[in-house]
Formats: structure tokens, sequence, C-alpha cells
């Protein structure tokens, strides 16, 4: 697996245009929606088994973030924090290069034991970040 910079044909897909929309959308979406003062939404999980779902609290994480209380944000819902952080830090860069017309960051040579090594990686760190939720239950 190896990081390298080059430059996207037209052809290849923009994932940079694409994913900085798809996050601002979300953010726009997201702000009218509370600005509203629309109802919070209930986890469906949680209400029918009374246990926190892999995603419990990211919107209040969301929130707290947004308003610049990283303590809070992070006793909500770890992995919403540092997921919402790299959203910020990838848009950052996508706006950067979108608007330079930079060279795009790329992964190539991803091997069979590559990306098994990240999926376990991944599903390990979710399987953490719910045992954290399980284990602070009394706060919902």
């Amino acid at each position: 697996m190896r990081l390298v910079w080059r430059r996207i044909s037209p052809a290849d897909f923009n994932h940079e245009l694409v994913w900085l929309a798809v996050s601002v959308a979300a953010l726009i979406g997201g702000a009218v929606w509370l600005g509203l003062g629309s109802p919070g939404l209930h986890c469906p999980f949680l209400a029918v088994t009374g246990y926190p779902c892999l995603t419990c609290r990211a919107t209040r994480c969301a929130i707290a973030l947004l308003h610049g209380n990283f303590s809070l944000a992070w006793s909500w819902n770890p992995l919403a924090l540092v997921a919402l952080c790299g959203v910020a830090l990838f848009d950052l860069y996508a706006l950067i290069v979108l608007v330079t017309r930079s060279p795009r960051l790329r992964i190539i040579d991803w091997t069979r034991t590559d990306k098994n090594a990240v999926r376990i990686a991944v599903i390990a760190v979710i399987l953490v970040n719910w045992a954290y939720l399980l284990a602070h239950r009394a706060q919902f």
C-alpha cells in the first residue's frame, strides 16, 4: 500500500468534490433542522433494547463539537468526535486541492493483507467505542 500524489483525469471519480459537497450538505441540513426547533431524533435500537447502538449520542457529540466543547463531545461519543474531526480535516484538504487544482492524494497498490488489516482495525475500534457507550449507559 502506498500513498501518492497524482493529478486526476476527467474519467476519475472526484472524491474530494463529492465528499466535500456531501459533508457541507449534511452540516447545512443539520443546522436547519436544529435551527427550526425540530424534535430531536431518538434511537430506535435504544428504545427497543435499552442498549445504545454504535452511533448513540453522535448528534450530541456533534453539537458539543460545534460549540467548541471537545471534552463534552468526547464524553458523548469518542469515535464520533474522531470521525467528525477527520471529516473536518478532509474537507479542508478537499477545499485546498479543489481551489488550487493540485494533485490528489491516492492510496494505490492495496494488497489483500492491507485491506484485511484495515478491516480488522476498523471493526476493533468500533467495538471498543461500543464498549465505552455500554459502560456509560447511565448517561442516556
